[in-house]
């Protein structure tokens, strides 16, 4: 019998690993959605990996001034893309939820639709990306929703170091989202080491002192091929270094370069974090449908997953 998504987070002398991934547009078929699920899996074939992350993908252009680099689409319902991609892959797929937009009555249906219909018991909810705008549920009253509902969803929620880097609190967010019943974390991609090892070890700490067991924290990774997909980077939130943006600006092969620096990224963050007690997964992502971004995410995944599987062995050998 398979072990379950929850099952395996519940161990922490492994790692869990995951490969992130966007529906496809709004106007695709059934039968196209199908024949892209197919070719994602097929690219996957190689790879040992426990399932994928399904994003919800809204248009965040309420957060920042800058115009969005590449132009926001709507897609299919990320709940059928992962649904098909469960049934491919015979895994089980984490599914995102924007929740800001409908309101509770809203929600409370989409629960039973995900769970009945859908079969699905994976899910990360996501709050508004701006406090600006209509919020018509809050992400707390949709974690009062969920705790509310009948079906024992495995609940996931977001964690940003940057957030920590500027206010020094993400560690308490983890833990007001835990409280909520949150019981995994996956964070924003890195490329700020030391603004995710601070975060990580100010919530190892603070779960150590309250003496609460800290849960476990998927760690996402992106290759950037291009000065477009860090510009797209870095209009998502995500903190690059200046001596980083150059380091990948300036190389031969960015992709390359931005593949080691991400390697020598995770070897930081272990080296400072697995002493502390904090199980941790990778989620490997293209932020673009780049063909060379996509095969730079695959070799970037194998390289990760050996890294932390490797670190984790050799932690069991005290």
């Amino acid at each position: 019998m398979h072990q379950t998504l929850r099952d395996k987070f519940a161990d922490p002398s492994r790692g869990v690993y995951f490969i992130g991934t966007t529906p496809p547009r709004e106007s695709t078929s059934d039968e196209q959605m199908q024949e892209i699920a197919e070719k994602l899996l097929g690219r996957l074939a190689a790879l040992e990996y426990d399932g994928l992350i399904v994003y919800d993908i809204q248009d965040e252009s309420a957060r920042i001034d800058t115009p969005r680099p590449f132009p926001f689409k709507r897609t299919r319902d990320p709940r059928e893309y992962s649904r098909l991609i469960s049934a491919l892959s015979d895994r089980e797929t984490i599914t995102y939820k924007s929740v800001a937009q409908r309101d509770r009555a809203d929600f409370d249906k989409w629960l039973e639709e995900t769970w009945n219909d859908f079969n699905l018991k994976n899910v990360v909810l996501v709050g508004s990306p701006s406090s600006d705008g209509d919020i018509r549920l809050p992400l707390p009253e949709a974690y009062k929703a969920i705790g509310a509902n009948a079906h024992p969803f495995h609940l996931g929620g977001v964690t940003i170091a940057e957030r920590h880097a500027t206010k020094g609190n993400e560690h308490e967010r983890i833990l007001g989202k835990q409280e909520n019943g949150v019981e995994f974390f996956v964070s924003q991609a890195v490329y700020n080491p030391q603004a995710t090892t601070d975060l990580l070890a100010s919530y190892a700490r603070t779960c150590r002192e309250r003496g609460i067991e800290p849960k476990r924290i998927v760690l996402t990774f992106s290759p950037c091929g291009s000065a477009k997909t860090l510009e797209f980077m870095e209009w998502l939130g995500i903190s690059v270094p200046p001596a980083t943006r150059w380091r990948i600006l300036d190389a031969e092969n960015p992709l390359l370069e931005s593949i080691r620096i991400c390697q020598n990224s995770l070897d930081q963050i272990i080296e400072a974090c697995l002493p502390l007690g904090l199980p941790l997964g990778l989620n490997i992502e293209s932020l673009t449908n780049r063909k060379e971004e996509i095969d730079a995410a695959i070799q970037l995944y194998r390289l990760l997953k050996a890294t932390l599987d490797l670190k984790l062995a050799e932690q069991q050998l005290g």
